[in-house]
């Protein structure tokens, strides 16, 4: 049942009903895609899911499944995704982006009700993903991704998802290394009280002793276990001629170590082991810091992540079959669907072609094609099936060529790390030959207090708080970036970041919204009545287009529709009111396309007269104007668009000449571009969605990808943005020099801390277990500054500390 009413929310998914409600079971819902999926929830006893949250479900148009999964039926691709399949029972694991709140954890864990044939399901929320264990007698594999897809949690598979040689994995050596540091840390502490305790007694002297024989046991794997890295990395220095910061840092671990087993051996002291593995502790801390990142997103992916996995193959004889996607070969014949990937190079030989390349060109006009004509991989077929001969294999295609447009430039270098590595070559130089002086000097004063001197220097001169200073500043940095929607890479883009002052900006996806438009009715040649015809024919189309057109028209109660049709990538029409209403493209209402009308433009017509055009266009994303003038007071703005230049006039203002305004940019002209802005000294950020922007992104200096869902498809760059946070883009670079100005306050004062370590060590007024113990609480002292100074500078810029819902 259908009913008019006024502003009204969705039982399931929370939005407004508009001016058409659909009531079931005395509920109100906005579309058929959320009654149905209410209906299968409560068709199955499931519907304690609404009590999560007020509108816990996601607004969908219940997709028509039709052969979307039939590749999933293929054994040799089954087998490829199952993780495990015996005796009837498989388990198989899948990314599901759509995975956002509590209640999609529910109803996931939850999904036996709507199948028994699902035995167990669990999901990883973090990571957005979820296993399932089934019987293969009761559900296949494709069923259950076809019933995932159902409920609007269709899981993502690509290429790259079922190549198992491909999986990263994780290193857990910092694990095991800051495992064994910390638990030796606790035990040392506790065996080394009775010498805190300072007890003199016969009795505890020898427990003493022996408790010293422990640390030094649990020294051993402390020192050269846990240490190891920076023993091999300071080899590998030597062996090129190169002094890194971890050579101090190793001579620093040595001398603990050698000079606590002579003390505790010797009888002479407690030794110092505690220091040591607490410094041990805090450095790999610091590492661990800096390497942590969102395991989920992939910066670096190459085409398998964006192709399918399988196609459809027509065979001699015109029968279809599934082949996978690795097997595809020169002068194949395939069939691509609506909405599905061209894979490779091909010839289109069979139907007509409407190619969306927007991801590839970042045009977002649909491009047709004609019998005979080439189609190049990466675009998308938005119509009827076609077929396709292919010309060239996967790895040979123009889609992976662009994958593989990575400018002839040198690596770039991370100038902080760089000048800490120079600091400290000046730094163990200097320790060197002030321990070896002052030995020497103390040899002739004392000659019994010369060795504890030498090892009081070296051991309180070590750079251990200068080494942490890098991974804890950028390392903060990244973890408020993270939390407010901004995932960087490695904590060197921070500091590139920090010494950007051009910035590059695409227009279509970046600027604008992919799937939303504004709708100009200014050139509307028809009457209120026929406004409401046009308004009512529209609200029966989910396409981007038709619901700007529909927000735009005067609301007026919906009059009855017969004869609807859509017609892919070209319009729709249908009898309204006994008159037959058309909208969409010049051919599809003309049957021509009329010059002097802006791409883009919808064309009406009533009863078959020529009723005006629609002028559409992207929306701006929130807050642009603002990002943009806030950026333009800093920075020189440029912008790179494959796009034409209809909305020149409107991006004007906010650049500084027509100049910086490129239009019909292909995606060499927007790496030579960027290339062109670096030549002239200039640090170049770029911003870009599409993979017509990959050679840009990796050519700059900063290569930031703006995506509506980050754990899909991101092309080469430095850090992921999420669509929504674009507003905070200025934010985030004055972020990046408030980080920069931490690290310099930070080595300023670990600078302090050695000098005035060092004056006390070679007056001889420092004992080894003092240094020993002000080594360690320099770096604690780093570390507390660093945390509550990035804490400070995160509320001041008004950034997010807690992660975002």
């Amino acid at each position: 049942m259908i009913k008019n009413e006024g502003f009204s929310r969705c039982f399931h998914c929370g939005e407004d009903c508009g001016s058409s409600i659909i009531l079931f079971d005395e509920k109100q819902f906005c579309c058929s895609g959320c009654q149905t999926v209410y209906e299968i929830l409560s068709g199955s006893n499931s519907s304690e899911y609404y009590n999560l949250t007020d509108h816990p479900g996601m607004k969908t148009a219940f997709p028509e499944l039709g052969k979307r999964f039939d590749f999933l039926d293929n054994e040799e691709i089954k087998q490829e995704i199952l993780d495990f399949s015996d005796n009837g029972v498989s388990r198989v694991k899948f990314f599901i982006p759509s995975i956002h709140c509590s209640s999609c954890i529910w109803l996931l864990e939850n999904l036996h009700r709507l199948n028994e044939g699902i035995m167990h399901s669990t999901v990883h929320f973090t990571k957005k993903e979820a296993a399932f264990t089934f019987r293969d007698s009761e559900i296949s594999l494709r069923g259950l991704v076809e019933l995932l897809a159902s409920v609007n949690y269709a899981p993502y598979i690509s290429l790259e998802s079922v190549d198992k040689s491909s999986k990263k994995k994780i290193n857990r050596d910092v694990y095991y290394r800051l495992g064994v540091a910390g638990f030796c840390f606790g035990n040392i502490m506790l065996f080394s009280f009775p010498s805190y305790l300072a007890i003199d007694d016969t009795v505890e002297q020898f427990i003493r002793q022996n408790f010293g024989i422990l640390n030094i046991l649990l020294g051993i794997p402390v020192a050269f276990y846990s240490g190891s890295g920076f023993f091999i990395s300071a080899y590998k220095g030597l062996k090129k001629r190169f002094i890194s910061i971890d050579l101090p840092i190793a001579i620093g671990i040595l001398a603990l170590f050698f000079r606590s087993v002579y003390e505790i051996l010797s009888g002479t002291g407690p030794g110092f082991m505690d220091s040591l593995a607490g410094l041990m502790f805090f450095l790999l801390i610091g590492k661990w810091y800096q390497g942590l990142t969102y395991q989920a997103l992939s910066f670096e992916r190459d085409y398998r992540s964006y192709f399918p996995v399988a196609v459809t193959l027509i065979s001699g004889k015109g029968e279809e079959s599934i082949l996978p996607l690795k097997h595809l070969k020169t002068g194949m014949r395939i069939l691509v669907r609506n909405n599905e990937l061209i894979p490779a190079d091909a010839i289109l030989v069979k139907g007509e072609g409407s190619i969306d390349y927007s991801f590839v060109s970042g045009e977002s006009d649909p491009v047709k094609k004609t019998e005979g004509q080439r189609i190049f991989a990466g675009g998308k077929q938005s119509g009827p099936a076609i077929e396709l001969i292919i010309e060239k294999e996967v790895t040979q295609s123009k889609l992976t060529e662009l994958w593989n447009q990575k400018p002839g430039h040198e690596e770039r270098h991370n100038n902080w790390e760089s000048l800490i590595d120079v600091i400290s070559r000046f730094f163990t130089a200097v320790v060197l030959i002030l321990a070896l002086v002052t030995g020497v000097a103390w040899w002739f004063i004392d000659p019994s207090r010369a060795a504890l001197v030498v090892t009081a220097i070296l051991i309180v001169a070590c750079p251990c708080a200068l080494a942490m200073t890098l991974p804890f500043s950028f390392g903060g940095a990244m973890r408020v970036f993270g939390r407010n929607g901004f995932y960087v890479k490695r904590s060197s883009v921070v500091e590139s970041l920090s010494r950007i002052n051009t910035v590059v900006l695409d227009k279509t996806g970046t600027l604008t919204k992919s799937n939303d438009f504004d709708a100009n009715l200014d050139h509307l040649l028809v009457d209120e009545a026929s406004f409401n015809l046009l308004r009512s024919l529209v609200r029966h189309s989910t396409h981007p287009m038709s619901v700007a057109v529909y927000q735009a028209l005067p609301n007026a109660p919906a009059l009855p529709v017969t004869g609807f049709t859509e017609h892919l990538s070209k319009g729709v029409e249908g009898t309204v009111g006994g008159h037959h209403v058309k909208l969409g493209s010049g051919e599809f209402v003309l049957g021509r396309l009329p010059g002097g009308t802006p791409a883009g433009s919808l064309f009406v017509s009533v009863d078959g007269t020529p009723s005006g055009y629609i002028i559409l266009k992207h929306k701006y994303r929130e807050g642009m104007r603002d990002v943009l003038i806030s950026m333009g007071r800093k920075y020189e703005l440029h912008l790179l668009s494959g796009d034409n230049d209809a909305e020149l006039p409107a991006l004007l203002e906010f650049f500084p000449s027509a100049d910086h305004l490129n239009f019909n940019q292909t995606p060499v002209d927007k790496l030579n571009y960027v290339r062109k802005l670096r030549g002239e000294g200039k640090k170049v950020m770029m911003i870009g969605d599409g993979l017509n922007d990959a050679g840009a992104l990796y050519e700059s200096d900063c290569g930031i990808s703006i995506a509506d869902d980050v754990y899909h498809f991101s092309p080469s760059c430095d850090a992921i943005l999420e669509a929504r946070q674009f507003r905070k883009l200025s934010t985030f670079l004055k972020f990046s020099k408030i980080s920069r100005r931490l690290v310099i306050m930070s080595m300023s004062f670990s600078f302090f801390y050695n000098i005035i370590g060092l004056s006390f060590a070679i007056s001889g007024n420092l004992t080894p277990i003092v240094s020993a113990i002000l080594m360690p609480l320099s770096s604690v002292s780093v570390i507390t500054l660093i945390t509550v100074a990035t804490y400070l500078a995160s509320a001041r810029t008004k950034l997010n500390i807690t992660y975002p819902v």
